[in-house]
């Protein structure tokens, strides 16, 4: 069945059909269609547009819709054009005529709309609580790595030694941020569109603050054609699970380079490695390759969509069918990613002494130096001149910098002492710095973040959609 056939003397030609059908994908928002068209007959229910005994025979048909689907037992049929015709069809199979009213006031414009941000809410939540995850697996890497250190590098250089903690934890922080902006996309599209009907809204006496409330939603719309058409929602989404895919791309690249022979700053435990179909000696990164790799994936869903709506004007139409495939790909692949990233890092071994050794170069204490000569009052370009001389000479001469160092008349012992191995990151005590009292101090402070973040999404979370009693019984 088509839920339009009057008005058109012939079905649907076999190409038309091909290029339209969407049920194969968007059976993923059977739930979230099945909670929406309980919400609309309870407030058609309340409306009296249906009676006490029509709302119970529509929600009993509707529970045995979701149990069947849930069970994998009801499979569409060649006219289902998509899930809100499979699941009206059948629920005119079990409820007879009284079937036919469900799509009463409800247009599948307000009807997908509504089901795609209960699909959201709650799959943007369960993306969020799967990076909460990951970043209670580095926190807990970050405190067992204690007084572990390793180089910190910019541009890919050695720069200045930090505690393997902090390294851990600036991902943790980056994943952060990542949460805060799922809660907030949650919260932005937490309205309901039900009641907008296909652009204009209804002459029938609904009540679309009411089925909001059924549905969970903290608001209704405030405009009918903004509410068919608004996609900013899907937009931001993936966007949130782009930028996300950024920093575990970043993640996966660093873990490439650490397992290497030439870096040997880990291990990868072999569950959550590959070996190779030819050479027997391979331990490969897989993981963290396609965490690096899925990133490009996420980035194109999120243009291909934002191209698909640059040219829409109000109010629906037919492209927003192209929302659907890159939203539902993008967060089962950032889920999936999320999840094996957790266990690469749980599971990986520390290398300490290689990682301690490659920061131990006294070059990188170099601006340890120049900081111990604006403590005895120079300027700290005259000392950072200094400092870089004698890093120059060392490299030119082929003399230990220490050497240099203790020999000249501004630095000495004292200046000897800074290029001591271990002693450089100790003197790291700016908040938020690397150093061993700033990165105790963070430890404690994501941890309460991490908290918080948990508290944030729990709030979020909804009962059953629909699951509210029906009005008028």
């Amino acid at each position: 069945m088509t839920l339009w056939k009057g008005r058109l003397g012939e079905g649907m030609a076999d190409e038309v059909a091909a290029v339209s059908v969407s049920v194969g994908f968007d059976v993923a928002l059977a739930e979230d269609d099945i909670a929406g068209s309980r919400a609309h007959v309870q407030g058609l229910g309340k409306g009296g547009i249906l009676s006490p005994d029509e709302v119970q025979t529509l929600l009993a048909a509707l529970d045995r819709v979701g149990a069947e689907l849930a069970a994998g037992v009801l499979d569409p049929q060649p006219g289902d054009e998509d899930v809100h015709t499979l699941v009206e069809r059948r629920v005119t199979e079990l409820a007879g005529d009284v079937g036919a009213k469900l799509h009463t006031g409800r247009s599948r414009n307000d009807q997908v709309a509504t089901d795609l941000r209960l699909w959201c809410r709650r799959s943007l939540l369960a993306v969020a609580a799967d990076v909460v995850a990951l970043q209670e697996v580095l926190l807990r890497r970050a405190r067992e790595a204690g007084d572990a250190y390793l180089p910190g590098y910019t541009h890919l250089q050695r720069a200045q030694p930090v505690l393997l903690g902090h390294h851990l934890l600036a991902h943790g922080w980056a994943l952060a941020r990542d949460v805060d902006r799922l809660v907030a996309t949650v919260e932005r599209l937490d309205v309901s569109p039900l009641g907008a009907g296909a652009l204009a809204g209804s002459s029938l006496p609904l009540d679309p603050d009411y089925v909001a409330g059924v549905l969970g939603f903290s608001a209704r719309f405030e405009n009918s054609l903004d509410a068919v058409s608004d996609r900013d929602f899907v937009a931001e989404a993936l966007f949130d699970v782009a930028l996300m895919g950024v920093h575990l791309s970043r993640m996966g690249e660093e873990i490439v380079l650490w397992s290497t022979d030439e870096w040997a700053f880990c291990t990868l435990d072999d569950a959550y490695a590959t070996g190779s179909s030819m050479l027997p000696q391979k331990k490969n990164p897989d993981v963290a390759e396609l965490a690096r790799g899925k990133s490009g994936r996420l980035i194109g869903h999120l243009t291909g969509l934002l191209v698909t709506l640059k040219g829409l004007p109000l109010a629906y139409n037919r492209d927003l069918q192209e929302d659907k495939e890159p939203l539902f790909d993008a967060v089962e692949q950032v889920r999936l990613t999320l999840r094996a990233l957790a266990g690469l890092y749980a599971t990986l071994e520390w290398h300490h002494e290689r990682m301690q050794g490659a920061a131990d170069g006294p070059a990188a204490a170099a601006v340890d130096l120049a900081e111990l000569l604006v403590v005895r009052g120079m300027p700290f370009r005259q000392a950072h001149e200094l400092v870089a001389g004698l890093v120059r000479e060392s490299v030119a001469r082929h003399v230990p910098l220490v050497e240099l160092v203790q020999a000249h008349p501004d630095l000495g012992d004292a200046g000897a002492l800074v290029l001591e191995p271990g002693v450089p990151v100790t003197r790291r005590t700016t908040p938020g710095g690397a150093g061993p009292a700033a990165v105790a101090e963070q430890v404690e402070r994501f941890a309460r973040r991490l908290d918080v973040d948990r508290s944030r999404i729990g709030r979020h979370e909804r009962p059953t959609a629909g699951a509210a009693p029906a009005a008028g019984t």
